[in-house]
């Protein structure tokens, strides 16, 4: 049994790659039936996961301890993840393409190797260096050969604000494993976000008078639906499990997983929206797979290597 933990991290970066590539799809359609308003949608959103892992913590389910440890660097954490992250994310897809926003995301293996090795020490091989590149490159060609590079700079550096947070919350949260458990960060990141985009969304209508419409949204299915997915799923679970991997293998290594997103964004598309599927999402889909098997195995090598 212990031969097989050693790929539990990566059974969870590809878990959490599936439900972050559908997290596009759903953040769509609440953004669409709740008047295009990020803030309302992400203070639903984190109030589901903060209320469940509350409740989850009650009843015993999860322990939760954080008797006489340092709990700024939690907060500081959840700045990055998930305040700037999501506002600039959940804004930059409202201003911008889909596949705008996953060519943009795929950036940030590239800038969490780099924050790695300034932070981290955590030098990548030439070789891994090579394979991250190769998981970058077939997220370009997909988008690429889309044609669909041109739309709204604005967004687009709005997204970039969403990578650079991404990779901050990488390294912050692979430091913070070694006081914290990852149900621990977790629980802090979802009640910060709770309460900071409740905070923002309902003093916006507050001052718009419009406080007596704030659970209005809630009658709509579609908004509900897309609320307990980002909620349950994109929240309570995948951050979880990316608490999880950051506390078992390298920030470089584990942020290649957000490459696979492009490709489950596009059969999400495919499959529930009847996108039009072409050779590049093929080529571009195995240059993607090829560059996370190559990171992870050669990682792994180094560290036998290194062992002996």
């Amino acid at each position: 049994m212990e031969k097989y933990r050693e790929y539990l991290p990566i059974i969870a970066g590809f878990l959490i790659s599936i439900i972050f590539g559908f997290s596009f799809l759903f953040t769509k359609i609440g953004l669409m039936n709740i008047d295009n308003d990020p803030f309302h949608l992400l203070g639903f959103r984190f109030a589901v996961a903060a209320v469940i892992l509350t409740i989850l913590m009650i009843f015993g389910i999860i322990k939760i301890n954080f008797k006489g440890k340092k709990l700024h660097i939690l907060f500081l954490l959840s700045l990055f993840q998930p305040i700037t992250y999501f506002i600039c994310e959940t804004v930059g897809i409202k201003m911008t393409s889909s596949s705008e926003a996953g060519m943009m995301i795929a950036l940030i293996p590239v800038i969490v190797t780099i924050f790695g090795a300034l932070f981290l020490k955590e030098k990548p091989s030439l070789l891994q260096t090579v394979f991250v590149i190769t998981s970058v490159a077939g997220v370009l060609f997909i988008n690429i050969m889309k044609g669909e590079t041109t739309g709204n700079i604005t967004g687009m550096l709005i997204l970039l604000g969403a990578i650079i947070a991404a990779g901050f919350f990488n390294i912050l949260s692979r430091k913070s494993s070694l006081h914290f458990k990852p149900v621990e960060i977790t629980f802090i990141m979802m009640w910060v976000g709770a309460i900071v985009f409740n905070g923002i969304s309902i003093t916006q209508h507050v001052l718009n008078n419009e406080l007596n419409t704030y659970l209005i949204p809630l009658g709509n299915i579609k908004v509900v639906i897309s609320i307990l997915y980002l909620g349950i799923l994109s929240s309570v679970i995948a951050f979880f499990m990316v608490n999880f991997m950051l506390s078992k293998i390298e920030a470089s290594k584990s942020a290649v997983f957000a490459n696979i997103t492009t490709i489950i964004s596009i059969l999400a598309g495919v499959i529930i929206l009847g996108e039009d599927f072409y050779w590049y999402h093929i080529l571009g889909g195995i240059l993607i797979l090829v560059g996370v098997w190559g990171t992870n195995y050669y990682g792994k090598k180094e560290r036998t290597l290194k062992v002996k």
